[in-house]
């Protein structure tokens, strides 16, 4: 699916050029220019979201429908919190949401923060419980690292994403969904084929709020069938 259907994304801005200084490497001035000139970073500012990702979930919800009001949310690596952020805005307070990371995080009105680690044998009882009941939605927008080995950062990311599904499969009640980040070329054909035993439709989106550079691209499947 291309991210075309979500909408065009912010031309038409005014750039911005930055001097590399001294002592400033070229990187860090391209990273500063692009922060400059990029429209969802100054749309996060502005509406108070913690990272320019939360804008990726609210376009992969439009498209998708998947935060409905009074759903149970898990958002797994959800550090620094912009996941978790539209997510109750939008399940409303009749909902529930529930953070977890490796990584402590600050609070967010209305959503419980777990310091959990997903490969503890515990963490699938404890996010349940944390949740009330079995989750309707499962996110993850974890990544490895990148080490500028493309095919080294596929791998790691792969690994989350697993690691993310294997949770999903363990809270998610019948006819849930589950969202996650895998590297350009999506998901391995034995991965999968996994997920579209567990799921009804699955599909590998690109929102445009995912920098057109970047080789992300998030799976979203939908209709969990237990």
């Amino acid at each position: 699916m291309s991210g075309d259907e979500f909408g065009s994304g912010g031309r038409g801005e005014r750039r911005v050029h930055v001097r590399s200084g001294r002592g400033r490497s070229v990187s860090s001035t391209r990273w500063l220019e692009r922060q400059l000139n990029d429209p969802y970073v100054a749309a996060a500012k502005a509406k108070g979201y913690r990272s320019r990702a939360a804008f990726k979930l609210k376009e992969l919800d439009s498209k998708f429908h998947l935060l409905k009001r009074g759903a149970r949310v898990l958002d797994l690596g959800a550090a620094p919190g912009g996941w978790s952020q539209v997510s109750v805005e939008r399940v409303g307070e009749a909902g529930k949401v529930v953070a977890a990371d490796i990584l402590e995080m600050e609070p967010i009105a209305g959503v419980t923060i777990l310091l959990c680690d997903l490969l503890d044998a515990v963490a699938p009882d404890t996010l349940r419980r944390a949740l009330g009941g079995p989750a309707d939605v499962v996110l993850s927008d974890m990544a490895s690292p990148t080490t500028g080995h493309r095919e080294t950062d596929h791998i790691r990311t792969l690994a989350l994403f697993e690691a993310a599904l294997d949770m999903a499969e363990g809270v998610l009640k019948p006819g849930g969904a589950f969202v996650g980040k895998v590297f350009q070329g999506g998901a391995t054909s034995e991965l999968l084929a996994r997920v579209k035993k567990r799921f009804a439709e699955v599909k590998h989106v690109k929102p445009p709020a995912s920098r057109q550079e970047s080789v992300e691209l998030y799976l979203v499947a939908t209709g969990f069938k237990g």
